[in-house]
């Protein structure tokens, strides 16, 4: 079985190679391999970011305390009765 991004590049590579430029063959073939990659390691590293974030979220949750609209005040006088 073969990896659909090497296909790619091969395809590329024989297309390229009727002109006989090396260099600019081997420059077409690079500049996909880096943009495909690139656009790889991008997509994994906001996945990574992602996760970090709903795993603080998710962890700092249980830290919160409840919040109360009442003063300070309100509760000594719901004592005193």
């Amino acid at each position: 079985m073969r990896d659909p991004f090497e296909e790619s590049l091969r395809d590329l590579l024989k297309v390229s190679s009727s002109a006989h430029d090396d260099d600019a063959t081997l420059g077409r073939v690079l500049k996909a391999a880096n943009r495909q990659v690139g656009a790889g390691d991008l997509f994994g590293l906001m996945g990574h970011w992602f996760e970090a974030l709903m795993m603080a979220l998710n962890s700092g949750s249980a830290h919160v305390a409840p919040v109360s609209r009442r003063t300070s005040s309100d509760r000594t006088v719901d004592k005193a009765e």
